[in-house]
């Protein structure tokens, strides 16, 4: 059977071209920019705050791409050891892989076609990266304990996850003027700027690429398919429901436990995995694949330009949704939880 390619379908591949450049410039102008550019002030995540009436601040300026060795296995909460974060990524990481493998059972490698399947994937391997990580942590912990020696809820600090550091606490005053900080160990401002290493950063692109495909993912299939795409390709049942239930679930209980930053810009990674997909898509039907997994990207319709994108726009609120949800952490767990409770940034 011969390829047919209509006019509109070159509007279908600038569409997801244009996503491509943009996602790529983002990430060059953000992820690869220098340290000395683009700072903000974000709050260490790995210092208790004090009790004490004299007030501490726990800022330093570092870049907006710096992702801390140490935020990928601390907990938000004051005094939660980090094995109750790795107790949570294990387990999370179990049920997925056997709803996974019982989807795989039932059907065979042909759900490998499906959006949902892939994001369920990339969950299962930030769980699985995010439990050996973590283990590391709880290794480093056990061996370099740190308490604070007025009875404060004990810090856990270390080097890079791929590089052994030195575990180190940071304490700032506030001085006579608030808007002079001091710094009161070199060594402390050089454990919170200590960068993660390949599989930290691995780990932290998966986990805000996962967010923003959750939930398109789950938009899609309960307000889209499940009341108007149902199809002989698509039969709906309880193991369907639930992993387009657990995956969210799961994300948002390892939200609300840990301490990764959430920024704007890696929305460009979410894209990128989108525009993956659909690139494999199209290569797939030129092989001779003959139906659409979602009929909206089905390619052979003068409507397939809009429907591609009103899809890309999507994306923006799909992102922003979790981007709200992260906020939305940072803004009421410290009124609520005043002393057990560390931003995120």
């Amino acid at each position: 059977m011969a390829l047919v390619v209509y006019w509109y379908d070159f509007v279908c591949f600038g569409i997801v071209a244009a996503a491509l450049l943009v996602s790529l410039w983002m990430l060059w102008r953000r992820e690869l920019a220098s340290t000395s550019e683009d700072n903000i002030m974000y709050q260490s995540l790995l210092v208790a705050r004090p009790d004490t009436y004299d007030r501490t601040v726990q800022a330093i300026a570092i870049p907006r791409n710096h992702v801390g060795s140490a935020q990928l296995w601390t907990s938000c909460w004051k005094g939660v050891h980090p094995g109750w974060l790795l107790a949570t990524r294990f387990i999370s990481f179990l049920v997925m892989a056997g709803f996974l493998l019982a989807d795989f059972l039932k059907w065979d490698a042909t759900i490998f076609v499906y959006y949902t399947e892939w994001t369920f994937t990339l969950a299962l391997v930030y769980f699985a990266l995010g439990t050996v990580i973590s283990a590391y942590g709880c290794f480093v912990s056990l061996k370099k304990p740190a308490a604070s020696g007025k009875g404060e809820n004990p810090v856990f600090l270390e080097g890079d996850v791929e590089e052994t550091g030195t575990a180190t606490s940071i304490t700032y005053k506030e001085k006579e003027s608030r808007s002079t900080v001091r710094l009161q160990s070199h060594r402390a401002e050089e454990a919170i700027q200590e960068r993660a290493g390949f599989w930290g950063y691995l780990m932290q692109i998966i986990y805000q690429t996962c967010a923003g495909a959750i939930v398109l993912t789950d938009i899609v299939f309960w307000c889209v398919i499940v009341p108007f795409l149902s199809n002989t390709h698509l039969g709906l049942n309880v193991l369907m429901g639930c992993m387009h239930s657990l995956n969210a679930f799961f994300l948002l209980l390892d939200t609300v436990l840990n301490s990764l930053p959430f920024p704007w810009f890696r929305i460009a990674y979410f894209v990128l995995w989108s525009c993956l997909y659909v690139i494999f898509q199209w290569i797939i039907h030129a092989c001779g694949f003959s139906w659409w997994p979602y009929p909206f990207l089905e390619l052979d319709t003068p409507w397939s330009p809009l429907w591609y994108f009103l899809v890309a726009l999507m994306h923006i609120p799909c992102y922003g949704i979790y981007a709200l949800i992260f906020k939305a952490k940072n803004a009421i767990f410290p009124r609520l939880f005043p002393r057990a409770f560390v931003r995120s940034f």
